[in-house]
């Protein structure tokens, strides 16, 4: 068993992206597996996890993993300023992009049409970027600050339980459970 163990952690080593997909692969399904439990399912919904644990290896992971290298490039310093402004960033860039993606791919995971993946983007997006944009920017300061970079994937991963639980539960609401917001209005303009 440790002669596996050992390949496994050369693997991961020679191959980062490696340990964030087999995080991914694994913390995705139990946060749709939690959020059925929470629900009150008496049986889980494999199918729906199975869903959940494709997405994140095979998208999530990658597309993480390149977003935190381009940070490190684009932020190379270590330190608390360098932290904030990649969690920053992230929170305008790659947060947006990957919640779109999360509704749009889900629903076609699911047998959904293109204009169901769009109206599910269009009710959801807002309301789970909202919750998003207060706690990532926490997490993902203290992941850019304190984390080794090798380590930062499946650090979010973990992070990522919780939130993954709270995604599981977005994407089950119907849409017309979801309050809609009103659209934006500057108010009368006037004229100096």
């Amino acid at each position: 068993m440790t002669a596996v163990w050992s390949r496994i952690a050369a693997f991961t080593h020679k191959y980062p992206l490696s340990r964030g997909m087999m995080s991914y692969a694994c913390i995705w399904p139990v946060g749709s597996c939690v959020q059925q439990k929470i629900q009150g399912k008496e049986t889980l919904d494999y199918w729906r996890a199975l869903r959940f644990s494709l997405y994140g290896c095979c998208f999530v992971a990658p597309t993480l993993y390149t977003w935190m290298t381009i940070a490190g490039y684009l932020f190379p310093k270590p330190g608390l300023r360098s932290g904030i402004y990649k969690a920053l960033v992230e929170q305008v860039s790659y947060t947006p992009s990957a919640m779109i993606c999360f509704y749009f791919f889900m629903t076609l995971l699911e047998g959904g049409t293109l204009d169901e993946a769009c109206q599910e983007v269009k009710s959801k997006f807002l309301p789970t970027y909202k919750v998003g944009a207060c706690v990532w920017p926490v997490l993902q300061t203290f992941n850019f600050t304190v984390v080794p970079p090798q380590n930062r994937v499946p650090f979010v991963s973990l992070c990522s339980l919780c939130w993954t639980t709270f995604l599981a539960y977005m994407k089950q609401l119907e849409s017309q459970q979801i309050k809609p917001y009103p659209p934006l209005s500057i108010g009368p303009i006037t004229a100096y």
